[in-house]
């Protein structure tokens, strides 16, 4: 005879099948999933958004930069009996970039050397104003070029 470990009557008749199986996801599981994505979008929105303000902060550097450049460009170009004595403005209202140039001419040494300084203000809020100053002297020839200068 033979001695069994199993019982007899749990193998002719195995454990009941439950009628009411999970069929899905409980609320719970669904709540929870909700906020570990509802914490992982916020941190990633705050990084978008400070991204996104950097780059329209650098875009409107460049933009001030360039109207510096130009205007700075404008003013060593032409001759220095050309560059009027005061202060006037421009008012630019036009996209990509509204802003106003003031340009501040002054002659600290008559006839000798002038003074420019150009201010750009920016019509955005968000972008910084800039200032640049620069010094123009009038053009005088080496008397070593000089074939009918004095030579003393």
């Amino acid at each position: 005879m033979r001695i069994s470990l199993r019982n007899s009557n749990r193998a002719a008749n195995p454990a009941p099948i439950n009628s009411e199986a999970r069929k899905g996801f409980a609320l719970v599981e669904v709540i929870v999933a909700m906020v570990l994505l509802a914490v992982a979008v916020s941190s990633l929105a705050a990084l978008v958004y400070s991204v996104s303000q950097s780059g329209r902060v650098a875009t409107g550097n460049a933009y001030r930069n360039g109207v510096l450049m130009q205007e700075v460009n404008r003013l060593e170009g032409i001759p220095f009996d050309s560059i009027a004595v005061g202060s006037s403005y421009w008012t630019v209202s036009t996209a990509p970039y509204p802003h106003t140039r003031t340009v501040t001419v002054s002659e600290p040494v008559a006839n000798v050397v002038k003074t420019v300084r150009i201010v750009i203000s920016p019509a955005n809020p968000i972008y910084k104003a800039d200032t640049v100053t620069f010094t123009r002297t009038k053009a005088r020839t080496s008397k070593v070029l000089c074939t009918d200068c004095p030579q003393g």
